[in-house]
């Protein structure tokens, strides 16, 4: 005879198992800026990973078991692409990839043994500072709006501190990598911490590009970022804002990329 299990304890189990399974990765980190939004992950692989672009103006970043966030990756892909073919690229929109996988995650949640060991955002840069949209979503399909950035995975509240401490309403980008770095990497002896570019993913949503608005950030264009953060001095926190305003859910070093929508995710 099977043994009864309450839905409350059932539930528990599942979400108390897939936070442990996020916790064991390296947290990632969004940030905006004052030319768009900054992603950045300690990420040493050249094939496997955790950022990338969705459609033209929305991009993709995950921490968590890899396999199961690239799934989910490329059906975003492909729905994106054929809600912007059946109606019109302006309805393609990252609050509607949010709820679409808030509702992927829910199902797979409440109806599987397993759920998904993941935590991704949904990024898409307005025209200007105030229509950008930041959007996390939890393993259970819980979905946050963020506001000037979210930490992810790992120890994302210890993340989150640091960059409450240094994040500050437009800044450049040197200053906002600056921030994500410490972030991720967490203080050496109040110093800001030694990381080179071959052990981080990086790249932006541009508001100043024409169409495609996704850039990775890579080789030379990296390497003198990453000194221009090492000269200039540790960003102070500006008027930072918290984590997630809003939320809804169940109860409960690559290469540039070539073609829209291109590889995503990386290693836990």
């Amino acid at each position: 005879m099977p043994f009864y299990v309450s839905p409350e304890q059932a539930m528990k189990d599942k979400a108390d198992y897939a936070r442990k399974g996020i916790a064991r990765g390296r947290s990632g980190v969004v940030v905006q800026y004052d030319g768009g939004i900054l992603f950045a992950a300690p990420n040493p692989s050249t094939a496997l990973h955790k950022i990338s672009e969705i459609y033209d103006r929305i991009a993709f970043a995950a921490v968590g078991r890899y396999n199961e966030f690239e799934n989910l990756r490329k059906a975003g892909v492909r729905y994106a692409d054929m809600t912007g073919f059946q109606y019109d690229r302006q309805d393609v929109t990252a609050r509607g990839l949010a709820n679409w996988y808030a509702q992927i995650l829910g199902s797979i949640f409440t109806d599987s043994n397993k759920p998904f060991e993941v935590e991704i955002v949904v990024a898409e840069v307005g025209s200007s500072p105030a229509e950008d949209q930041i959007y996390r979503i939890t393993f259970d399909g819980s979905v946050a709006e963020e506001h000037g950035f979210v930490a992810m995975g790992g120890q994302s509240d210890q993340v989150a501190g640091v960059l409450k401490q240094h994040y500050a309403d437009s800044m450049p980008l040197a200053d906002a990598l600056a921030a994500a770095i410490e972030g991720v990497s967490g203080p050496q002896n109040g110093e800001r911490p030694e990381i080179s570019a071959g052990q981080l993913e990086v790249a932006v949503l541009d508001r100043g590009r024409a169409h495609r608005k996704f850039r990775r950030l890579a080789g030379s264009r990296l390497e003198a970022l990453l000194a221009e953060t090492r000269q200039s001095p540790s960003p102070a926190g500006g008027t930072a804002k918290g984590n997630g305003t809003g939320s809804s859910g169940p109860d409960g070093d690559p290469p540039p990329d070539s073609e829209p929508g291109g590889s995503a995710g990386g290693a836990a």
